[in-house]
């Protein structure tokens, strides 16, 4: 959720207008929420994504 809305928002400000363009913007959104993702695991010392919870995203994901 983090990278969709990384995305989101770096897309309204940069008005792109290619694929590729496109492209290089989700990986920018992709990455702040990797490194985020990371960031927090290390100080928590736990998983962010565990296999309990990426099963339950993938079943919210199957609903919508």
């Amino acid at each position: 959720m983090l990278a969709e809305a990384t995305t989101t928002e770096i897309s309204k400000q940069k008005k792109q207008k290619t694929f590729a363009e496109n492209k290089k913007i989700a990986n920018q959104g992709g990455t702040i929420a990797g490194n985020t993702r990371k960031e927090i695991e290390e100080k928590t010392g736990k998983k962010v994504v565990s296999e309990l919870s990426a099963k339950k995203i993938i079943e919210n994901k199957k609903l919508k």
